[in-house]
């Protein structure tokens, strides 16, 4: 029997219920790690277009593309992009920004252009979100590095050309003191390198392929606004590539690929329908 009178018990009850409200406002929120895909809508996972539809609040990169931009409501979208030399929202801040919603409760998405994971700073961000200990999952996407290239006519792998494929990033960390690129020991490896964000650096690495050996006439291309509207393509060689680029303008966002795969492009192009305004610039 209890020992207290029936309007106490209510009391506590009450109590008991508010309690269990408020625990429940506070219950931490989620954050999905999700890869746009090259830029074009239609590209997007079927995971990806649900997520954007259902999230609270998504914080986008720059590089998603103009077109799934636009598909977001403008009350759930924030603008936490970094481009090269231009203003920028810190990685630092966006880490804490992503974990102060997901504590809000909200359902967060990051959006990040191609794969999260493929130099998307993902990785980085999964780790400060288990740090602290905020739910999150990944949903991978097609990464830039293969599908920009693809829809411009040139396969990063063939049978007859490349075996191998190589991703490298042209923006490294510049806080690092030196380059952990090996370009020398990319230039032996006899297959695709494929440059993300390094249509800047090119003339660097160019040179550094040249000096370890790879032969002037190797096959590149310019992969410029992938799957995007506007779409260009400019294509060249080891020794020529700097010359086409600057000729054509040539800017970022873009991919470069390095390789005889790059050479396949002309026994193509004239009947590939890709449907992106595709501007060719071959030379």
């Amino acid at each position: 029997m209890s020992d207290q009178s029936p309007d106490a018990e209510s009391d506590a009850a009450a109590a008991s219920e508010a309690d269990s409200t408020s625990g429940a406002d506070l219950e931490t929120g989620t954050v999905s790690l999700v890869g746009s895909g090259p830029g074009d809508p239609e590209l997007l996972t079927v995971k990806a277009k649900r997520l954007l539809e259902t999230a609270d609040v998504v914080l986008h990169d720059k590089l998603p593309g103009p077109e799934i931009i636009e598909m977001l409501p403008e009350d759930r979208r924030e603008d936490v992009g970094k481009r090269a030399g231009g203003e920028r929202t810190s990685q630092p801040e966006i880490n804490e920004r992503l974990v102060e919603l997901a504590r809000d409760g909200k359902r967060v998405v990051r959006l990040k252009g191609g794969d999260s994971f493929v130099f998307g700073r993902g990785g980085e961000e999964a780790e400060y979100l288990a740090a602290h200990d905020v739910p999150f999952e990944v949903v991978p996407a097609v990464t830039s590095a293969i599908a920009a290239p693809a829809v411009a006519g040139v396969p990063v792998t063939h049978r007859d050309h490349a075996s191998s494929v190589s991703f490298v990033t042209g923006h490294e960390d510049p806080t690092k003191d030196e380059s952990s690129v090996d370009w020398e020991a990319l230039a032996a490896t006899g297959g695709t390198i494929v440059v993300l964000m390094g249509v800047g650096r090119l003339p660097d690495y160019t040179t550094e392929l040249l000096e370890a050996g790879m032969a002037p006439e190797t096959p590149v291309a310019l992969v410029e606004r992938g799957t995007w509207p506007g779409q260009r393509v400019a294509t060249g060689t080891l020794e020529t590539i700097v010359d086409v680029r600057d000729e054509h303008d040539i800017s970022p966002p873009a991919v470069t690929v390095i390789g005889d795969v790059a050479g396949t492009r002309e026994s193509v192009v004239e009947l590939l329908q890709n449907e992106y305004g595709v501007e060719s610039e071959d030379t």
